[in-house]
């Protein structure tokens, strides 16, 4: 399969008018109207949306979340009962000082949270999760497929 980038900034492959049936994302009835709330604009909501990976190996779900100036004390990573995994955080905004002049404010501030249901093959009471360079790298690993043991039977006659 190979990768195409949308214009919603996934990458997915053939399949990208399929929705993800893992996903939990919430849908945001404010989205389109960020004029009448100037607090939700495009330029503070880039963190708010924290686009998050997740890949499938044979032996685990992989998940990796670019959190650039974030530390761990700041990322929350928990699993709800019914297979929910959720992972949040906060970036405060910068202490104004009385005497600075800001030219751009660019930096995302705020909170998100992103949530996946996590399939029937997870490991829940093995789940890791690693920061490393602003990355959140969350592993969970998957029950070995056990296969079937195949015992040949003679013919007789």
């Amino acid at each position: 399969m190979s990768l195409i980038p949308s214009f919603f900034g996934n990458r997915r492959g053939n399949d990208s008018f399929v929705s993800d049936p893992f996903s939990l994302d919430v849908w945001d009835p404010f989205r389109d109207i960020t004029p009448i709330f100037p607090q939700l604009s495009r330029e503070n909501s880039a963190f708010v949306s924290t686009r998050v990976d997740w890949k499938e190996t044979p032996e685990a779900h992989v998940f990796k979340a670019d959190l650039p100036g974030l530390k761990k004390e700041e990322v929350k990573v928990e699993i709800e009962d019914d297979r929910v995994l959720q992972i949040s955080g906060k970036r405060n905004f910068e202490k104004e000082e009385k005497n600075d002049t800001w030219h751009r404010v660019e930096r995302s501030s705020g909170e998100f949270m992103r949530r996946f249901r996590l399939p029937e093959n997870a490991k829940m009471d093995e789940i890791k999760a690693a920061m490393e360079n602003g990355v959140l790298t969350v592993t969970v690993p998957k029950v070995e497929v056990k296969k079937p043991d195949v015992k040949a039977i003679e013919i007789s006659g």
